[in-house]
């Protein structure tokens, strides 16, 4: 195995859907891990298309959408290097995907084969419980976001989706990295551009963001976080 494949499949060990693994369980699964590069712009898979793998992001970015009767794009969600996507399909009868998928930013990604990841799941109590967390707190997450895309103004939807991006940070200072253009953020939170770009002027003002490019620095998230609640 090549040394950046290696790395890849490497990487994950410490996924919440493979940590529960051992490690035959990890050996007999890699003969279904496939790595993919991706380009910008290019087509993972298309919504209703079967849906034979699940994937786990390593580098770049991945957009989640669907596009209207109109053709309009909407953004469901956008995967960061280290985010899995498309795995609650398997557990469907005829597993197809629910979205479309396309890189954003070329990466690389692993698409693991769904039947041989379910034949793992049932010998093994410990993973199923580690798919089930995960797909529970990725349930919390949506019902967060459709909160705070439903019931919030423009200014806290803003905030809650920088605080998500630093969501593994703790309280002190931190910078992370826009994933996407703010047009597409906006479209993601449900502003527009303008309105984002108001209120990162807005956030920076008091001093609780300082923006260089698409780098994001956090002086003090419990400040941010206090937005929330005003």
């Amino acid at each position: 195995m090549k040394e950046t494949e290696h790395a890849v499949v490497q990487s994950l060990r410490t996924h919440d859907l493979f940590s529960g693994l051992s490690d035959a369980q990890h050996a007999r699964l890699l003969p279904a891990l496939h790595i993919r590069e991706f380009s910008d712009g290019q087509m993972l898979f298309q919504q209703n298309e079967q849906a034979p793998a699940f994937f786990v992001l390593y580098s770049g970015t991945v957009k989640l959408y669907r596009v209207s009767n109109d053709g309009h794009e909407k953004i469901m969600r956008l995967i960061e290097p280290g985010q899995s996507f498309a795995e609650s399909v398997m557990f469907m009868d005829a597993p197809r995907y629910l979205v479309n998928a396309g890189g954003l930013n070329a990466g690389v990604l692993v698409a693991i084969d769904a039947a041989a990841y379910l034949e793992i799941l049932q010998d093994s109590f410990v993973a199923c419980r580690a798919v089930l967390a995960n797909l529970t707190q990725r349930i919390e997450a949506h019902w967060d976001e459709i909160e705070a895309l439903s019931l919030q103004n423009s200014r806290y939807r803003v905030v809650h989706y920088l605080l998500s991006l630093a969501s593994d940070c703790d309280a002190g200072p931190t910078t992370v990295r826009l994933p996407a253009t703010k047009s597409l953020i906006a479209a993601k939170i449900a502003v527009t551009p303008e309105t984002l770009s108001r209120i990162l002027r807005l956030l920076q003002d008091e001093d609780l963001i300082e923006m260089q490019g698409h780098d994001l620095h956090i002086p003090n998230l419990v400040s941010l976080r206090e937005q929330l609640m005003a």
